[in-house]
């Protein structure tokens, strides 16, 4: 009873909390086919019936009436297992898409949240895997497994024709089944080959059509293409090999029950000799055998695709298990904008290396902090950690004395506003890259005010109006249409949505003119009147005139913080200079 307690209090796996749950709510689907599949599988010995009783009563006695009302009835047997079977079917679509709804978005929002604590890219192909166990749903298989349990019933059927009928169907039930687990045995570790083999191509090929701007311009489309190539035939080799592994007992099953479906009639024939049954049992069981039989050769013939389907299920419950159910935080006071740094060291996404090493310091609100450094010091990578995308090893990243971890994902977003060093933009409207895909905005004026006012800050309203169809103008895959030093400005504009009281902004100069740098300054001025503390990682050293405190990182390791003053001074051995300008944008950190 106390085992039985503790057992219960132990908090579930996120496997049992998404995909358990989620097939629960699609049990009444199953329920309900399972009573269909019984139904059917009950009319499924009609025609064994209509068999016999022709061949034992009607053909004796020239019963032509008895005949015409067998035939309606078969008829009438026939056209329900149709019906049945359409509604069966029909059961396992809907439960399959009731399942991807009930799970699409949950493997989304578990893939990115992956990505985000592990500071990588993840795979996308589970999503093609999860596909595949939704098609297995509605496939030959599972409509084979539900009538697998109706094979020994009409073994007992075979019995009660014939005792040999029965030991016969039975012995052959035993030879397929057999066969289908040797059949598991042989593929088993193939199969899971070709799951691996499938995830690493799909990976390889999402990261290059990704880049394929990049891979064009630089002359590396051919060198892909062979690449892409090589890694399909390593790919389809292990597939192929795992086919015919699968072909060869499948042919063997085939021919068996097709033997074994002969045999039966040859063995009915025999007891008809003997005149141990009447002569309509000689089809009758022919037709019994092979009914039996059937589902066992569906199974081994959809053994492939079931495996895939179970291996496609371990891994989205691992994935459930590594990312858990999202944390339910605490709703706290609003945001201040005081930021404490406290030892924080994040490595490399091997895990190899550390790329930032013990790092400290604090902000107040309102004030506006410049990170330096030559490139590869770490200063992107910290600019990731101050938002919670790399994940810390040791240390703690604070607003108003409240870890990232311990703020509610969704007033953290509303606190913080981020300029990565790439501007990173989707695809949909500009409007909707600035409101951060959100579909409305408290406020007077609502979702288009807030997203007019965050433009016309970061000055990007005038431009936006030039665009063919302004707010509403449609960005494609990545958010291609913009130039660079555009796309730089609406990320800006993306990061102000929503009145953060926390601004990272990682080089957030690198593609501007002179024009949109000033404007950038007088925008960060303006931020600074109004509160808000301010994180800038900057080459170029327009941006960090009015600065108030200055971070140099080297190595990974915070070589100086102070005031702006101080800190030019020690640079410069106690002459006060600015940092000078690179003619190019640094390397990603």
């Amino acid at each position: 009873m106390e085992d039985a307690v503790k057992k219960a209090q132990l908090p579930q796996s996120g496997r049992e909390m998404q995909i358990q749950e989620a097939l629960k709510m699609c049990r009444v689907f199953f329920v309900n086919a399972g009573i269909f599949s019984a139904f059917l599988n009950i009319l499924y010995l009609a025609p064994t019936i209509y068999m016999l009783q022709v061949y034992d009563r009607v053909v004796p006695t020239r019963g032509f009436a008895t005949l015409g009302l067998l035939t309606l009835l078969f008829v009438a047997a026939a056209s329900t297992i149709a019906v049945l079977d359409l509604i069966r079917t029909r059961l396992f679509v809907i439960a399959s898409q009731k399942l991807d709804v009930q799970l699409s978005g949950r493997i989304f929002d578990a893939l990115m949240r992956a990505g985000a604590s592990s500071g990588t890219v993840t795979n996308s192909s589970l999503m093609r895997e999860f596909d595949q166990l939704r098609g297995a749903l509605t496939g030959q298989g599972m409509l084979a497994l539900f009538d697998l349990p109706w094979a020994p019933i009409y073994i007992i059927v075979c019995t009660i024709l014939h005792p040999l009928l029965g030991l016969f169907a039975l012995v052959g039930g035993l030879i397929l089944g057999l066969l289908s687990w040797l059949n598991e045995k042989v593929t088993k570790a193939a199969i899971q080959k070709v799951v691996g083999a499938n995830q690493s191509l799909f990976q390889a090929m999402d990261s290059a059509l990704g880049q394929a701007g990049v891979i064009g311009a630089l002359g590396m489309r051919k060198a892909f293409v062979r690449i892409q190539i090589s890694e399909r035939l390593t790919s389809n080799l292990i597939s192929a090999r795992a086919g015919l592994q699968t072909a060869v007992i499948t042919s063997f099953v085939k021919a068996i029950r097709l033997m074994l479906q002969s045999l039966a009639l040859g063995l009915g024939a025999y007891l008809v000799i003997s005149q141990q049954m009447s002569p309509g049992a000689i089809f009758a069981a022919s037709l019994l055998v092979s009914r039996a039989l059937a589902p066992i050769e569906m199974v081994t013939a959809a053994w492939k695709s079931l495996v895939q389907a179970r291996a496609a299920y371990e891994q989205i419950g691992l994935l459930f298990d590594g990312v858990g159910p999202t944390p339910q935080r605490t709703w706290l006071p609003d945001a201040q904008g005081r930021v404490s740094v406290e030892g924080v060291s994040v490595a490399s996404p091997a895990r190899d290396r550390l790329l930032l090493q013990g790092v400290s310091f604090g902000l107040m609100p309102g004030e506006m902090l410049g990170i330096i450094g030559p490139s590869g010091a770490g200063k992107s990578t910290l600019a990731r950690a101050l938002v919670g995308i790399a994940p810390l090893v040791n240390g703690s990243v604070r607003i108003d004395g409240a870890a990232l971890i311990d703020w509610p994902e969704r007033q953290l977003a509303g606190a913080l506003g981020y300029v990565p060093q790439e501007p990173t933009l989707f695809r949909g409207t500009i409007k909707e890259n600035i409101a951060r895909f959100q579909e409305t905005f408290p406020g007077e004026g609502g979702l288009d005010a807030e997203v007019v006012r965050v433009a016309q800050l970061s000055g990007v309203h005038e431009f936006i109006l030039r665009l063919p169809h302004g707010y509403d103008t449609e960005l494609t895959y990545n958010g291609s249409g913009l130039s660079v030093g555009q796309a730089q400005r609406v990320a800006l504009a993306r990061a102000l949505f929503g009145s953060p009281c926390v601004l990272v902004l990682d080089e957030p100069n690198s593609a501007l003119d002179a024009e949109g740098e000033m404007h950038l300054i007088r925008t960060l001025a303006e931020l600074r009147k109004q509160g808000v503390t301010i994180i800038v990682v900057a080459h170029r050293a327009g941006i960090l005139a009015d600065v108030d405190k200055l971070l140099v990182i080297r190595d990974g390791r915070a070589e100086m913080f102070g005031p702006r003053k101080d800190v030019m001074e020690r640079l410069s051995g106690g002459k006060a200079v600015v940092p000078q300008e690179t003619p190019e944008k640094a390397s990603k950190d």
